[in-house]
């Protein structure tokens, strides 16, 4: 899932790149030492997603000790909703991403920046229409999913905040993708680390009320995830159009079709995972409030080692764009598995240490027994689906580098669909253990799956 999927939920830390860093990051990207460069890349990447988690653990830790385990329960059940629209936003990110890095690779910057002004106009409107179907549909949304009464009342409110501000999240994609086609991960970093450090403070702020704020409550988490964003929106358009690297042509935009044509498939595949929850979310609730509670604090905790692949995997994507572009074939497959092998490193320390401490981290963001002991059920189990989630998100990443999306497509939808039949047949025989498992064994199956995509190599003969 892309960074900022998780709105509880992502990305570095120097000075950001000048107006000729685009072909300085061009040449490091295809002719400098590969491990160097990946790590130039990525950590100021991974670096910003830990930030943006460090935000949604915090965000998280304020509902669960401030509203309970029914705020907790109410945002996890919204967050499947919203990783549905952050997919249709990451649609247009991987597509920019795919297309804008091979311009920079070709040496051709001034067709780069026309695709980043297409993309951004095009999310925006996607962004708009988004918000007000998603309001028009605000109380269907939770009845599909059976939640209760008190769950449903709290997620609403939540949802509500949260889908007023689509437009600015959407937006916040286009322009973050921009600056990562380019090379360039540090700036994202030092706006995101701003708004961040904002955000935080603006946190406790809204949801407690705070000084002259008034208390909004679970719905002050949703804004203050909001004014994030937004402000990253704001900061980086700015610094794109001073750098000359995004350019508005109008409605219209001729890349806004191949844009859409190489992201829709990882929009699908984000899609059908949402819902895919959404419906086990349904067998889920029958093990009552603490489930869905721990469902919620086992995300978070996840989302820290998650995050690190995203980070990798938003590198991966860049170098492999870039590389392809250059007719640098070789040095692009070698980059995917070198990415991976870094980002592996971390899912398996984490996937140590959350067996270790699993009661640890829920006691964190909770008091009550219950649902430290269900959340320390699912992190034990879940742990081993940690070793592979830098498999996923990294060759993914850097299959939509090279345009190549249908295929990882196919191979994630159809592990995680699994899921629903698998859910309800192990929750049955086993209880609530029995889905963890299910959710693990499948999270697991998808690392297999694209290391045996990227091992075929038929991306490499994907045209741009």
């Amino acid at each position: 899932m892309p960074a900022a999927a998780l709105p509880l939920d992502a990305h570095e830390g120097v000075p950001a790149i000048g107006v000729t860093g685009e072909f300085v990051a061009q040449a490091s990207l295809v002719h400098r030492p590969l491990a160097h460069t990946i790590l130039r890349v990525a950590l100021p990447s991974v670096a910003s997603a830990l930030l943006m988690t460090l935000f949604t653990s915090v965000d998280a830790f304020w509902v669960g000790t401030r509203i309970g385990p029914t705020g907790l329960a109410a945002v996890s059940t919204s967050v499947f909703w919203i990783w549905m629209l952050i997919a249709l936003a990451e649609m247009v990110a991987v597509g920019l991403t795919a297309v804008a890095s091979r311009r920079h690779g070709q040496g051709r910057p001034k067709e780069a920046a026309r695709a980043v002004g297409d993309a951004l106009l095009f999310s925006l409107a996607l962004g708009l229409g988004v918000a007000l179907i998603g309001l028009l549909l605000l109380d269907w949304l939770f009845a599909v999913m059976h939640t209760a009464p008190d769950v449903t009342a709290l997620g609403r409110r939540y949802l509500t905040a949260y889908l007023a501000g689509c437009p600015l999240i959407f937006g916040y994609f286009a322009i973050d993708a921009a600056f990562r086609a380019s090379g360039d991960t540090r700036t994202p970093f030092l706006l995101l680390a701003v708004s961040v450090v904002a955000a935080l403070v603006l946190d406790p702020i809204l949801i407690l009320g705070l000084g002259p704020a008034p208390a909004l409550g679970i719905a002050g988490a949703a804004i203050a995830t909001i004014l994030t964003r937004g402000s990253v929106f704001v900061l980086g358009l700015a610094l794109l159009m001073r750098r000359s690297m995004i350019r508005l042509a109008g409605p219209g935009g001729h890349a806004i079709p191949l844009i859409a044509r190489i992201g829709l498939p990882t929009a699908a595949t984000g899609m059908i995972f949402s819902l895919i929850y959404v419906l086990m979310t349904r067998t889920t609730t029958q093990f009552g409030t603490p489930a869905l509670a721990a469902l919620g604090i086992g995300h978070r905790v996840e989302s820290w080692a998650y995050m690190v692949g995203v980070g990798f995997g938003a590198a991966a994507a860049a170098i492999v764009g870039q590389n392809l572009g250059a007719g640098q074939v070789r040095r692009a497959e070698r980059s995917g598995w070198l990415t991976t092998g870094f980002a592996s490193v971390v899912g398996i320390v984490a996937a140590v240490v959350e067996i270790v401490f699993a009661e640890e981290f829920a006691s964190v963001f909770t008091d009550d027994p219950a649902v430290i002991a269900v959340s320390a059920s699912y992190l034990r189990i879940c742990a081993l689906s940690q070793a592979f989630v830098g498999a996923e998100l990294v060759l993914e990443g850097a299959l939509g580098g090279a345009g190549h999306t249908f295929p990882p497509m196919l191979a994630s939808t159809t592990l995680t669909a699994l899921r629903i039949p698998l859910a309800a047949w192990a929750a049955f025989r086993w209880g609530i253990e029995g889905i963890w498992w299910v959710i693990c064994l499948t999270a697991t199956a998808r690392g297999i799956a694209m290391m045996v995509l990227w091992r075929l190599g038929r991306w490499k003969r994907k045209s741009i």
